[in-house]
């Protein structure tokens, strides 16, 4: 039987999602933890990579369990097990050949941008002390949506097969003295949205017009889009998926 689990994490203390051999990451912890209480291996397969320090607010993975489970009780178990920046919250039944990262119809990431100094967001935003011009950065998010190769904004030398992204929304928000940058697509590069984030904040500081932005997507080439922006002011905040791959309920709490 095939079942996914969505979870959350604080990415400070990992080095990612995905496992490593000299490295902590979540899929290491969360394996780990599900196959002591379960009592034998168990493999996740997640919904995509996030890179060191990056946080998730929902997080999907799947994993396949023949045995009758109070799913619910595992679950509340499982969280007294976990460390504190780690919580699961539902695990669902679903279709045999369902897949975390092939069937997810659109992942949704935030970056946090706070523009003063916030003792409780250290940890969850990038500190900016900077005029910003958001209507010209909301413009810029807006001709995001009219291209499809986004090879300027991927992490040089890694091993996809296409740069193309179908990105749906790409918008700025205040939210009290943060500044929030809300970002859905159906697939994204590695480091792509520290880089779109950093590319924006350039345009929304007046060093670059949206003319520029342009010629940058043209180029192909990272070295012309902005800086990636710290990690700990991104959350992946969704993962969406098509209803027919979902059996019944979830359990959760």
């Amino acid at each position: 039987m095939r079942y996914f689990i969505s979870f959350s994490y604080h990415g400070r203390a990992y080095h990612g999602w995905q496992r490593q051999p000299n490295a902590i990451t979540v899929q290491e912890v969360l394996e780990d933890r599900m196959s002591k209480l379960l009592g034998q291996e168990l493999a996740l397969v997640g919904a995509g990579r996030t890179d060191a320090g990056v946080h998730a607010r929902h997080m999907v993975a799947h994993f396949d369990w023949e045995t009758e489970t109070d799913w619910e009780h595992f679950i509340y178990r499982l969280n007294a097990f976990l460390p504190e920046d780690i919580g699961v919250y539902h695990i669902r039944p679903v279709v045999p050949d369902a897949h975390a990262r092939f069937h997810a119809s659109s992942r949704t990431y935030e970056y946090w941008v706070s523009m003063r100094k916030d003792p409780f967001l250290q940890d969850g935003a990038y500190t900016l002390r900077a005029e910003l011009d958001v209507a010209l950065m909301n413009a810029a998010g807006e001709q995001l949506l009219k291209h499809s190769d986004f090879e300027c904004f991927s992490k040089a030398h890694t091993d996809v097969k296409t740069y193309i992204c179908a990105i749906s929304e790409a918008y700025w928000r205040w939210e009290g003295h943060t500044l929030i940058f809300t970002i859905s697509a159906d697939r994204f590069l590695r480091n792509m949205v520290r880089a779109v984030v950093g590319t924006l904040l350039e345009i929304g500081k007046g060093r670059w017009s949206l003319q520029d932005l342009e010629t940058i997507l043209a180029s192909k080439d990272r070295g012309r889009a902005g800086v990636s922006v710290p990690a700990k002011g991104l959350y992946l905040t969704e993962v969406a998926y098509p209803s027919h791959i979902y059996l019944e309920n979830e359990h959760g709490h």
